[in-house]
């Protein structure tokens, strides 16, 4: 089964806002954030995906969550590079 560590960026809003999440379907998933049925930091915002992992072993993409949640420099870097894509 693959598992996903995904990155979404709030589009609803003046400040941009990102959210690290873990899941089996991230297209699902993005669908139940957008829907208000996410997790709650996410209620309220519409959302994008700018990033995905994919992982064959669920503990390392949980680890790999863990890690991309708690580094803000690559956060940014991922968001960087979303934003030159889309220039």
């Amino acid at each position: 089964m693959p598992h996903y560590v995904y990155m979404l960026k709030s589009i609803s809003h003046e400040n941009t806002k990102t959210y690290v999440g873990y899941s089996t379907n991230y297209k699902k998933r993005l669908l139940k954030h957008n829907s208000g049925r996410g997790a709650k930091s996410t209620r309220g915002y519409n959302w994008v995906i700018i990033y995905k992992k994919l992982f064959l072993i669920k503990s390392k993409a949980l680890k790999f969550e863990y890690q991309l949640k708690k580094n803000r420099k690559k956060r940014l870097s991922i968001l960087q590079d979303y934003n030159e894509s889309r220039s």
